[in-house]
């Protein structure tokens, strides 16, 4: 097991899929995005439509890419305003299946990446930016009016990742304070409900 997280049993080859699965779902949700949507307010507060696909696109494809080749993301990327371009939706898309072919190779997996404020082994790194690509991809989906479809696998992924670093998050203010819900709901209402969100929240 790569991982050195004992409650992870999923492989490699399990998350990689997942990843490949989540991509795809964000692809489709960013394309649903409509340009009249980018001013409008998101389940995180502190930004708007426009705001919240420029973090999304920048860390959950070129971010994902980068940590595969364990290269830094260049420091114009968290800047660059993606959802002013023409066809972003596309580009997105694109950029995606680069990451996903950079984390094709079986090197990618081996070994720690940096994170800058703490290093971890690599595909804990690529459970959550799945987690991260699922979690936003639900904020868009809900600010725009959509549904954003997690699988079984990838819900039970985003839990698993939300409830083992859901301290270290809320430390650096990525996570709000975990919403209560009933125990019988599905794993990723308690994911989403882990990170601070409230799965009950009406779609846009």
């Amino acid at each position: 097991m790569s991982s050195e997280n004992s409650r992870n049993t999923a492989t490699d080859a399990d998350v990689y899929a997942l990843m490949e699965e989540c991509a795809a779902e964000a692809a489709r949700v960013a394309r649903g995005v409509r340009p009249e949507q980018l001013a409008g307010p998101t389940p995180c507060a502190d930004w708007d439509v426009r705001a919240l696909v420029n973090h999304w696109v920048c860390f959950t494809s070129h971010g994902l890419e980068h940590r595969a080749h364990r290269t830094p993301l260049p420091e114009e990327l968290p800047k660059r305003d993606f959802a002013a371009e023409p066809g972003w939706a596309e580009a997105y898309a694109a950029q995606l299946d680069r990451a996903l072919a950079a984390w094709a190779a079986p090197a990618a997996w081996e070994g720690d990446v940096d994170l800058g404020f703490l290093a971890m082994p690599a595909p804990e790194v690529a459970a959550v930016i799945v987690k991260e690509m699922a979690v936003h991809g639900w904020d868009v989906a809900r600010a725009t009016g959509q549904e954003f479809r997690a699988s079984a696998g990838i819900a039970a992924l985003v839990l698993r990742v939300a409830e083992d670093h859901g301290e270290m998050y809320r430390q650096y203010d990525g996570f709000a304070d975990p919403v209560p819900v009933p125990p019988d709901v599905p794993d990723f209402d308690r994911a989403l409900a882990a990170t601070g969100r409230d799965p009950r929240r009406p779609a846009a």
